[in-house]
């Protein structure tokens, strides 16, 4: 039996009382599944490592082995997930100091990373080669994302229902539970919940393709068939080959909506609302290379206004 007074007691034992206390059925089920994950890499790392033993070159030596197979944000994130159940441990008295404190995050060195977005030209140049049929495809869900920028768990929730064609509106307020059981699922977060506006050859495009779909129904997801987000990134890699592009992923397709939008001149406000981003902070540090280059562009401009000036 657990006995959480007990400086003595394991400290994956401990951790997975935390979880079960503090985390169980207060987060959503992706998120709880990474603290069982670092419940997973504690018993296979310390298995004997008691609470009374956390000292802070212990809990280095924790993060240095972890941080020996993974990269330096997988080991911070790993870091984070541990640190709410240490200093709760503090706070009850179970281990004197911070064991966290002035902690160094390690890692591996990072795989070179496939390019994250498309331009205007190279996008276009992509579209034109998909197969977009008379039916339903994953070549139309790959449309789809382009033109709205939506999440991939997103697009596969979509039913008809979802789209307002007379005000050319798509309601974004669930989510498709790929990685698990399958299903209908919460969105991300509460900002998630929105309506993106779509232009009007998409409008007559999926008005078309959905008539005679059931309201309710996924229409991406054929007989709750299992969806793998590596099925439909290969058949956009092969798009990609095709088209003679940067090959890039489903994920891809979202940044590369957003800097086409940012590089327009839409307001990092506007496409922090069309993304669903929690707030416009989340947006500003994933774009920041390309508002920074915006910058540029605006003190070139204000310099030659000023310059025409006498």
């Amino acid at each position: 039996m657990f006995d959480e007074s007990n400086p003595h007691e394991l400290f994956h034992i401990y951790y997975k009382h935390w979880i079960s206390v503090y985390k169980d059925g207060a987060i959503r089920k992706v998120t709880m599944n990474k603290y069982l994950m670092t419940y997973q890499w504690l018993v296979k790392l310390v298995p004997n490592l008691k609470v009374s033993e956390l000292t802070r070159s212990a809990y280095q030596q924790l993060l240095n082995e972890y941080a020996k197979e993974h990269e330096r944000q997988t080991t911070m994130d790993f870091h984070h997930q541990l640190k709410g159940a240490v200093l709760d441990a503090v706070d009850e008295g179970l281990i004197q100091r911070d064991p966290t404190r002035k902690a160094i995050i390690k890692g591996k060195t990072p795989r070179e990373k496939k390019p994250k977005y498309l331009n205007q030209f190279e996008l276009h140049t992509m579209l034109t080669h998909l197969n977009l049929s008379q039916e339903i495809n994953w070549d139309w869900f790959i449309l789809l994302i382009a033109k709205t920028g939506i999440r991939f768990s997103e697009a596969l929730a979509i039913t008809p229902k979802d789209f307002d064609f007379p005000h050319q509106l798509l309601s974004i307020n669930k989510t498709w539970d790929y990685k698990l059981e399958g299903g209908f699922s919460p969105t991300k977060n509460r900002s998630s919940v929105r309506k993106v506006q779509l232009d009007w050859q998409t409008v007559i495009q999926f008005s078309e393709l959905v008539k005679d779909m059931p309201e309710s129904a996924p229409i991406f997801v054929q007989d709750k068939k299992k969806v793998y987000n590596s099925t439909v990134n290969g058949i956009l890699e092969r798009t990609c080959k095709k088209a003679n592009v940067p090959i890039i992923t489903i994920h891809g397709l979202r940044h590369t909506h957003a800097s086409l939008l940012l590089f327009v001149g839409v307001s990092i406000a506007s496409v922090a609302r069309r993304l669903g981003h929690a707030s416009m902070t989340t947006t500003q540090k994933t774009y920041l290379h390309i508002i920074q280059e915006l910058e540029n562009q605006d003190v070139d401009l204000i310099m030659r206004s000023l310059s025409g000036l006498s």
